[in-house]
C-alpha cells in the first residue's frame, strides 16, 4: 500500500513526497482514513511507529476547507512536553507547505503575549502543553468553543507526568460534538477508562503488542559490580561513568542520547564526558526554554554527538539518524525503557541500546524483562565483571522479611515443635533456674546434682533420630542448652 491508496490530497500527496516518504507505517495505513471519515481513533502503537504523521495528514486535508475567527482555534492539539509540541509544529509545516493554514505553538518557557497575538488573528490549529492553555483560557485569550477536532497525543505520558485532571478539565471546556483522536504507546487501566469517557463510539487500533520495543533494536546490559566504600546507593557512580566511556570508545557511535533518571546526575554526567574529551550536551526540564530548543536543534542537525538528558527527550523525540541510546539509570518503570530505546533503530533503520545496572538494580530488570518476554544479553564493557550480578536479584523483586525460626523450619523441610521450644527455655522462677528441676534433668542426663552440664562422652549433641523431644529416655539428646549454657547461668547459686 502506499500513500496514493490512503484517500489524501494532490498536495498533501506532494509534500509526503518532498519528504522522502512513499510508503505508510501500519498505523498510518489504518488510521488516516477512519480519520478522513471522521472517526473517533483509539490508537495504540509503539514508539517510532510514525503516529504523528497519521493524524496530521488528514487533519491538513480536514483544514483545507473553511477559515479560523479570532482566538477561536478549529483544532487543539494537547502534547505532555514542549519537545514533543514543538516536533508536531514542525510536521504541520513540512506536511502543510502547499497549505495556508495557521498554526500557534502554546507552550512554556515562551512569551506569552506573542502566542495571544497569533492566537487573536485566527488559528487553524493549536498545538499546546496543558499548563499553558488553562493559563491562556483563564485570563480570557483564549475561546474552545469551535474546535471541530481534538487530539491527545502519548496519553500514558500526560498519567505519568500527572496532567490527566486538566486534560479533564480542557476536554470539560470543548464542544460535545467533535472528532476526538486518542493515541497512547501503552494502554494501562486508567488511559483505557479516560478513552471510554472522551470517544464516541471509536475505531479502535492496534498495530503491535503494546509497549514492545522494536524488533530492529540490539539491547544488551552492562553489570557494574565495584562500588564506593560510605557511598551507600550512589557509590556506583564513579565506575558507571567509567562503565560507559568504555562503552562509548568500544561502540561506532554517531549520535547517542544517555538517560539518567535524576536532573542532578545529568549535570553531573555531562561535565564528567566534557572532561574527558567527549563532544556532549545536557538537557533536562529546568533548563530554559530556549537552552533546550538550541541543544536539541544542534543535536539533530548533527553538531552535537551526545547528549546527556533526563525523561524529557524519551518521548517523541524523532531524529532518524540516532544510533545509540544509553541508560546511564535504569528505569524504575519498564514503560519508560521501551520509550527511550525507541528514540533508535525508527524508520525501519537498525538501533544499539545499552543499558548500565548494578546488583541493586535486579527487581528494575527483571520488570523489563517480563514486560518483552526475553532476556536482555549481556555485555562486558568497563569495570565489573560480566557475570550476572544484577540477575541476582531478579527473583526476588521485593525485598525479602528476616524469616522466623518456624519460617526457616518450614523451609527446610523440618516442622517446627511449640512444645519444644518452650521447653528449650527451661522453667524458671523470678527470673532465674529452677534448681530443683535443673537438677533432675541433670540427673536424666547421668550427671550429679550440681554438676555443671556439658558434654557427656561418646554423646553427639541434639535430637536422635525418633526421639520425641522433651522426653526422658534411655537415648535422650540434649535438652534446653546444651553445650551452649552461658557463663554466668554456669555460676553456683548462693
Amino acid at each position: 500500500m502506499s500513500f496514493d491508496d490512503l484517500g489524501l490530497s494532490e498536495e498533501v500527496l506532494r509534500a509526503v513526497s518532498d519528504a522522502g516518504y512513499t510508503d505508510p507505517t501500519p498505523i498510518q495505513a489504518k488510521a488516516i482514513p477512519h480519520v478522513l471519515m471522521g472517526r473517533d481513533i483509539l490508537g495504540c502503537a509503539q514508539t517510532g511507529t510514525g503516529k504523528t504523521a497519521s493524524f496530521t495528514l488528514p487533519m491538513i486535508d480536514i483544514l483545507a476547507a473553511g477559515r479560523a475567527r479570532a482566538r477561536m482555534p478549529r483544532t487543539l492539539i494537547l502534547e505532555p512536553t514542549r519537545e514533543l509540541a514543538a516536533q508536531v509544529a514542525e510536521n504541520f509545516d513540512t506536511y502543510g507547505k502547499y497549505h495556508k493554514l495557521s498554526k500557534a505553538l502554546i507552550i512554556g518557557g515562551q512569551s506569552m503575549d506573542d502566542q495571544y497575538k497569533l492566537i487573536d488573528r485566527g488559528v487553524d490549529v493549536l498545538i499546546a502543553t496543558p499548563g499553558r492553555l488553562i493559563d491562556l483560557f483563564d485570563r480570557g485569550m483564549l475561546l474552545l468553543s469551535d474546535v471541530k477536532i481534538l487530539v491527545i497525543d502519548e496519553a500514558d505520558r500526560m498519567l505519568d507526568m500527572g496532567f490527566i485532571p486538566d486534560v479533564e478539565r480542557i476536554v470539560g471546556l470543548l464542544p460535545k460534538m467533535r472528532q476526538t483522536l486518542f493515541f497512547s504507546a501503552t494502554m494501562p487501566p486508567e488511559i483505557r477508562r479516560l478513552a471510554d469517557a472522551f470517544l464516541m463510539n471509536p475505531r479502535e487500533i492496534t498495530v503491535a503488542p503494546p509497549a514492545t520495543p522494536l524488533e530492529k533494536i540490539f539491547q544488551g546490559i552492562v553489570t557494574v559490580t565495584r562500588k564506593e566504600r560510605g557511598r551507600g546507593g550512589g557509590g556506583y557512580q564513579k565506575f558507571k561513568r567509567e562503565a560507559l566511556r568504555a562503552l562509548l570508545e568500544k561502540e561506532d557511535v554517531r549520535s547517542a542520547l544517555i538517560f539518567c533518571n535524576r536532573k542532578r546526575d545529568v549535570d553531573i554526567l555531562y561535565r564528567s564526558l566534557k572532561k574527558h574529551g567527549f563532544d556532549a550536551a545536557a538537557l533536562h526540564g529546568d533548563m530554559a526554554q530556549s537552552a533546550r530548543t538550541e541543544t536539541l536543534g544542534k543535536f539533530k542537525a548533527g553538531e552535537i554527538k551526545l547528549v546527556v538528558c533526563s525523561d524529557v527527550a524519551a518521548r517523541g523525540i524523532d531524529i532518524i539518524e540516532l544510533s545509540h541510546v544509553f541508560n546511564f539509570d535504569i528505569p524504575t518503570h519498564a514503560e519508560d525503557y521501551v520509550h527511550r530505546i525507541g528514540r533508535t533503530g525508527r524508520a525501519g533503520r537498525e538501533g544499539r541500546a545499552f543499558t548500565l545496572v548494578t546488583p541493586e538494580d535486579g527487581k528494575y530488570l527483571h520488570a523489563i524483562e517480563r514486560l518483552q518476554g526475553r532476556r536482555i544479553e549481556e555485555i562486558h564493557a568497563g569495570p565489573g565483571k560480566p557475570g550476572p550480578a544484577a540477575r541476582a536479584k531478579q527473583d526476588h523483586a521485593e525485598p525479602e522479611k528476616s524469616a522466623s525460626p518456624r519460617q526457616s523450619a518450614k523451609k527446610s523441610g523440618q516442622k517446627s515443635d511449640k512444645k519444644s521450644d518452650k521447653k528449650s527455655a527451661g522453667p524458671k522462677r523470678d527470673g532465674k533456674p529452677d534448681d530443683k528441676h535443673d537438677g533432675r534433668r541433670n540427673e536424666q542426663r547421668g550427671q550429679k546434682p550440681g554438676q555443671k552440664p556439658g558434654k557427656q562422652p561418646g554423646k553427639q549433641p541434639g535430637k536422635q533420630p525418633g526421639q520425641q523431644p522433651g522426653r526422658a529416655g534411655k537415648d535422650e539428646g540434649v535438652v534446653g542448652m546444651g553445650d551452649h549454657v552461658p557463663a554466668f547461668m554456669r555460676r553456683p547459686a548462693r
